[in-house]
């Protein structure tokens, strides 16, 4: 006897089977990558382009004007002279003092303002009553325009006849009292001595940032074990201030090497005192050497571009050690 064969019900076998996967639809395509940072950037573009035009496009053109022998006096005997310009810049015994005096100037300068600095970094750290006013009045000498507290210092305190100090000591000391004329006496230190009252602030700002962002709980820490103000100074806030110190003395040589106007008001690069961008402007608005004062002028700009490098890097460093806190 045959069994009855049974035919399926329609859907029965539909149901067991795995549904079929549609392919997915492609997400619309936005613009490129590149495109998309064009259009991010192209509100810059005209800050870029000024930028440019004001300070990259005269840098190159005393680049080319540093390989000619050019004198404003003589325009028809301009020549190309290759690196001769260079040679004689490196080979000047004037250019050579005025190195180690710019040198010697930068060194003073920056290192008696970062412990000036320090000194009063730390006493602003401190809550006092009038630490507000205090404050303001030690940023103030770094607001002032620097050719204006050249003047201050020349005629206001290193005057002979009528100056500050010299009235200070006749004060103090009678008619006897010694009334020495400070420029022509110490003249690099009348120069160094304005340049430390101006950026001393400077440094005390950078500092005073690097003081309050210390950790509490580690000094509460030393504290509570027994250290002394001595102790917790030295083995605490110094480590931590290290790369703040770099940061101010790095960025304050950037400055101090480009300084021309505390030299030109006070003693008018006399006596010793003539700093490198002094004898740049001396050859090239005394001696009209264009070519000459070129090469000196890119050779700065090598030092600066060499100093602002290792200033950028402990920048960065503060930022990463920032985020890793």
């Amino acid at each position: 006897m045959s069994t009855p064969t049974t035919t399926p019900a329609p859907g029965a076998h539909d149901e067991q089977r795995p549904p079929t996967s549609r392919p997915a639809t492609a997400a619309p395509k936005g613009p490129p990558n590149r495109l998309r940072g064009w259009v991010t950037r192209a509100p810059l573009l005209p800050a870029l382009v000024f930028m440019i035009v004001v300070t990259q496009l005269p840098f190159v053109a005393t680049l080319v004007v540093s390989f000619f022998d050019w004198n404003a006096l003589y325009p028809e005997a301009r020549s190309f002279g290759g690196f001769e310009n260079y040679k004689e810049v490196l080979s000047d015994p004037e250019l050579r003092d005025s190195v180690v005096t710019t040198a010697v100037l930068t060194a003073v300068v920056v290192l008696v303002s970062l412990v000036l600095g320090l000194l009063l970094a730390l006493l602003l750290d401190r809550s006092f009553r009038g630490r507000g006013v205090v404050r303001t009045l030690l940023i103030a000498p770094f607001l002032l325009v620097p050719v204006a507290a050249a003047l201050l210092w020349k005629h206001v305190l290193f005057n002979p006849e009528y100056g500050l100090l010299n009235g200070v000591l006749s004060w103090l000391f009678g008619d006897d009292a010694p009334q020495p004329n400070w420029v022509s006496d110490m003249p690099l230190a009348a120069v160094e001595v304005s340049l430390i009252w101006q950026w001393t602030p400077f440094m005390m700002l950078i500092l005073l940032a690097g003081l309050q962002s210390r950790p509490s709980d580690a000094i509460e820490a030393a504290r509570i074990d027994g250290a002394g103000a001595w102790q917790i100074f030295r083995y605490l806030t110094l480590p931590h201030l290290r790369r703040y110190l770099e940061l101010g003395a790095l960025l304050g040589s950037i400055y101090i090497v480009q300084n021309f106007d505390a030299v030109f008001t006070i003693t008018s690069g006399g006596l010793g005192t003539a700093n490198l961008p002094y004898t740049i402007y001396q050859t090239f608005y005394q001696g009209h050497e264009y070519g000459l004062a070129s090469a000196a002028g890119v050779l700065v700009v090598i030092g600066s571009l060499i100093i602002a490098t290792l200033a950028l890097r402990v920048v960065s460093s503060l930022f990463r050690e920032e985020v890793r806190a």
